[in-house]
């Protein structure tokens, strides 16, 4: 049998690419724009408490496919996203909202 030769590049090895041009280096591409520091919505408007029962406010935090949209897009604070989160699935269990779409 013979070796083959030439038909991956040392970087395409370990990355699982081809030297093709315009690949993606990894590098983030916009890191000329700033970044908009996200607020915690119920912290700002100081909301008190969060019902399952207000289903048009559960479903703002829930994707086109049923998953609840993390604390990074949200912009929620980590207490206010548990809390979100504890009532989303009270309200899908009690059939206010379906668990998928």
């Amino acid at each position: 049998m013979k070796a083959r030769t030439g038909t991956f590049t040392k970087s395409s090895k370990r990355t699982g690419r081809t030297g093709r041009a315009g690949a993606r280096t990894g590098k983030r591409q916009d890191m000329h724009l700033p970044l908009r520091k996200r607020f915690c919505r119920f912290c700002q408007d100081k909301i008190k408490t969060i019902d399952y029962k207000d289903i048009k406010r559960l479903e703002s935090f829930i994707t086109e496919r049923g998953k609840i949209v993390s604390t990074r897009i949200s912009g929620n604070c980590a207490k206010h996203q548990r809390r979100i989160a504890e009532e989303i699935k009270k309200a899908r269990f009690l059939s206010l909202i379906p668990y998928l779409r």
